[in-house]
């Protein structure tokens, strides 16, 4: 298996077809057509140009457009949206972390204070930014697939085909936690002007399931293929993911599911946890890890732009954070903005100095008086621009780190929470969390659990391992505690103390403009 990062990054600037495929406003605009004399039939009667569409449904990952770090350029994929604001990690990070204990941030960027305040409006420009990329990258395999139709017999093509409709699925999972009821497009859509349906939450989960398992025999067996493609046990762990969440999803519980397809990723034998927990999240993430399944990948000389790791990197330090934490971050200077609230250090309790998973240092004050106040809260340096060796990642202002988007440690905790609920092994689901456990420990088994943990304490095991890598609103949402008065937070709905909020905020809303451009087909999330 190659490890070469870069291999999606190939010819993504000749992309013409498929990087002229961007939205405006709205999704009914599914169709531009290309300005360089490049046409459908000429990109996909070549078989170079077949995988540089490919790698454009890949590449929209982690790249905002063809402009690289010009976020005032003209190679935006989305337009009227800042290119920085809508890369999809930074747009992920933002909606799944800055709503809850895990993170908060200084800035008063349009939108982001919003966010942590729980006051958000179907007009939050960072609702929209992570909407529209998710809508694009849907749009961009979607199309892939609509051109490869004739090709699907080509064993390769079949393949790509099917991580395509992978990485399709995938989106539609962020849209389905999100959003709850998205406007749906696939390969059958009419191109041009369509007012796209709204598939209800049920329905959705139905086909990102179906999906999932209809080509599950065209993917390639787990680590058989290149470093950052989608695999079996990418859709594998995907799917564990969905049955983890169904009955927020559909009201109809699956926790048995999500064990089985966890228990396959793990049976698999391909992967194991890596030996360092701190490893995981460096700029050399991409060799020697055994743990990560599926990741989005940076380079910092050859995939620039403002959000992704380069964003979390740099908005995690600055002002006084290096001086304070003692702690190479691998850039030149820092943004001084996003830090986590107390809320987050104390889900460590006692365990602050043993557990290696503590990646973070208090501020001077630990608590918060102003959210804009970067120097006050909890400085984390989980993610950093520097390699296992020590040495600087090869740009002081863009990042090479990779952002895993499925590890094993997930897998494993996603069995054992079902062993809690009663609805896996209780023994192997133990098992399972203890070597979880055994790893932040240093390999000691001084933190093992004798007995499978309350639903809580399973909570607060995920926020340990889990921080900062998009998970924590869609935990916090499955175990009742996102919106509810009974588990608070510094900061939590805008009150200094903590406060419960509206019940209806476990959705976001569909952005205004678009229920705006198709209101016969789109209706708002309730509440708004």
């Amino acid at each position: 298996m190659t490890t070469d990062k870069k291999i999606l990054r190939r010819g993504l600037t000749a992309l013409s077809l498929v990087a002229a495929l961007g939205l405006s406003s709205c999704t009914k605009d599914l169709d531009r057509f290309p300005t360089n004399g490049e046409t459908s039939q000429t990109i996909y009667n070549s078989p170079a140009k077949t995988f540089q569409a490919f790698a454009k449904v890949y590449g929209a990952f982690a790249l905002s457009g063809n402009g690289g770090k010009n976020e005032d350029g003209n190679g935006g994929d989305i337009a009227g949206i800042d290119e920085g604001a809508s890369d999809f990690v930074r747009g992920l990070f933002n909606l799944q972390e800055l709503p809850t204990e895990t993170a908060i941030c200084a800035w008063g960027d349009g939108g982001v204070p919003d966010l942590h305040a729980m006051s958000w409006s179907s007009s939050n420009p960072i609702i929209r930014g992570l909407y529209y990329r998710s809508i694009y990258q849907i749009k961009l395999a979607s199309e892939f697939l609509k051109n490869t139709e004739s090709q699907a017999s080509d064993a390769t093509v079949r393949t790509y085909r099917a991580e395509a409709r992978f990485l399709r699925a995938y989106q539609y999972w962020v849209l389905i936690d999100l959003f709850g009821n998205p406007p749906f497009v696939d390969e059958s859509t009419p191109t041009g002007k369509v007012y796209p349906r709204q598939i209800s939450r049920s329905e959705l989960f139905n086909y990102i399931e179906s999906e999932l398992k209809a080509i599950e025999s065209d993917l390639k067996t787990p680590k058989a293929g290149d470093y950052g493609r989608a695999d079996q046990a990418a859709a594998w762990a995907l799917l564990s993911r969905l049955y983890l969440n169904a009955e927020v999803y559909t009201g109809t519980e699956r926790y048995a599911d999500a064990a089985t397809y966890a228990e396959k990723v793990i049976s698999s034998g391909k992967y194991s946890l890596h030996s360092t927990y701190a490893n995981l999240f460096l700029a050399d993430n991409n060799l020697n890890n055994p743990e990560v399944i599926l990741s989005v990948n940076y380079d910092g000389k050859k995939s620039q732009n403002w959000g992704g790791m380069t964003f979390l990197i740099n908005s995690s330090t600055g002002g006084t954070a290096k001086a304070v934490t003692g702690v190479a971050m691998g850039v030149n200077g820092g943004w001084q903005g996003n830090r986590a609230t107390k809320g987050l250090l104390d889900l460590f309790g006692a365990n602050k100095a043993t557990d290696k998973r503590c990646l973070m240092t208090a501020a001077a004050t630990a608590e918060i008086s102003s959210v804009t106040n970067f120097d006050e809260g909890i400085y984390v340096h989980k993610f950093r621009n520097v390699t296992s060796t020590g040495a600087n990642g090869s740009d002081g202002d863009q990042c090479d780190t990779d952002f895993p988007l499925f590890r094993l440690a997930e897998l494993y905790l996603n069995y054992a929470e079902a062993a809690v609920r009663g609805k896996a092994n209780t023994a192997t689901g133990l098992q399972y969390l203890n070597l979880v456990r055994a790893r932040a420990y240093g390999g000691a088994t001084t933190g093992n659990y004798s007995a499978l943990p309350s639903l809580d304490e399973m909570l607060a095991e995920r926020g340990r391992e889990l921080f900062w890598e998009g998970h924590r609103r869609t935990d916090l949402i499955r175990f009742g505690k996102f919106v509810s008065a009974d588990y608070v937070w510094p900061w939590k709905a805008g009150v200094k103390a903590g406060a419960a909020s509206q019940a209806y905020r476990t959705l976001y809303p569909i952005p205004a403009d678009d229920i705006q451009a198709n209101p016969e087909k789109l209706k708002q999330n309730t509440g708004y």
